[in-house]
């Protein structure tokens, strides 16, 4: 029997109750190895530098230094770790603020083990993830902030977003916080294939990676 390589995380939470909580639950899973935790910040950053987890699992309100101050300096050190906010804050600056600090996923800290899961696992595949609860704020954040600035928002006069049937199937997929090997095997092609679109995707959106593409598509209501 062949093993399946196990995805390694580490949690940032300081609440002891929940972080021990999370441990058995990921565990349990089976798809996953908790390699380490920390309770504030700056214990976080030291050990995460050492172990070199896949993916972060980063609490906001943290002592010492806040999760998303924590994340910043960490994309900055280790720019291939993941992170995943999981917090019960719901509110614009902490959602945004997460995103551009560089997370690459937003749950709400009552979320189904199984969505989580599933969240780590895109994440870890190089997708985003927005948990459902909060689509709606990020959409209406980005509808009032094109109303304030249109000039941001509107695409330039004459200019269209030329994206093909397939494209359009991928760009709902990653959306949804898929990774390409779960893309693909959803629309019956190829990795490489999935990498083309999503590379086209992200050329003809004007964006520098999949969560600024996922933010843009839900913003001009392409998905």
């Amino acid at each position: 029997m062949i093993e399946t390589t196990k995805t390694r995380v580490f949690l940032v939470e300081d609440y002891d109750l929940l972080r021990d909580g999370l441990r058995v639950a990921l565990e349990r899973d089976g798809q996953f190895e908790v390699v380490g935790d920390a309770a504030d910040g700056i214990t976080a950053l030291h050990k995460i530098e050492t172990l070199r987890p896949d993916v972060v699992i980063m609490d906001i309100g943290l002592p010492q230094l806040d999760g998303i101050s924590a994340t910043r300096e960490l994309k900055q050190r280790c720019p291939e770790i993941k992170v995943i906010m999981l917090t019960s804050h719901d509110n614009d600056p902490e959602i945004f603020g997460a995103f551009a600090a560089g997370a690459a996923g937003y749950c709400l800290k009552d979320v189904a083990a199984q969505k989580l899961s599933l969240a780590i696992k895109s994440v870890a595949g190089g997708a985003v993830w927005i948990d459902p609860r909060i689509a709606g704020t990020v959409l209406s954040c980005l509808a009032m902030r094109g109303s304030e600035s249109k000039a941001v928002v509107a695409e330039p006069p004459g200019e269209r977003l030329e994206l093909s049937p397939r494209e359009m199937d991928v760009l709902r997929l990653m959306t949804e916080g898929l990774g390409n090997k779960e893309i693909a095997d959803r629309l019956i092609i190829s990795v490489s294939t999935v990498r083309t679109h999503v590379d086209h995707i992200l050329e003809k959106l004007s964006v520098s990676g999949r969560t600024q593409a996922a933010v843009k598509a839900l913003k001009l209501k392409l998905v």
